[in-house]
């Protein structure tokens, strides 16, 4: 009885890392990039705005879609 839990094993080989070992570092990619915590806190407080102004946007929606229906079931 099989249940599709069978796992094909495609990786009977190690794989070949000998040319990872023969490449000379690159000084470039280990150097740690500075960030400045100024226009880190600017993006977030960018993307916080955005999210609340939609969120705005779709509470006054739904009110306005609560109070029109309110008024015509009252009529």
């Amino acid at each position: 009885m099989s249940k599709g839990f069978e796992i094909e094993n495609t990786a009977s080989e190690t794989p070949n890392t000998d040319s990872d070992i023969k490449k000379p570092l690159n000084p470039n990619e280990n150097r740690v990039r500075r960030v400045d915590i100024n226009v880190l806190k600017s993006r977030i407080q960018d993307a916080q705005s955005k999210e609340h102004k939609h969120n705005l946007i779709v509470l006054v929606l739904f009110l306005l879609a609560l109070g029109s229906l309110g008024i015509y079931l009252s009529i």
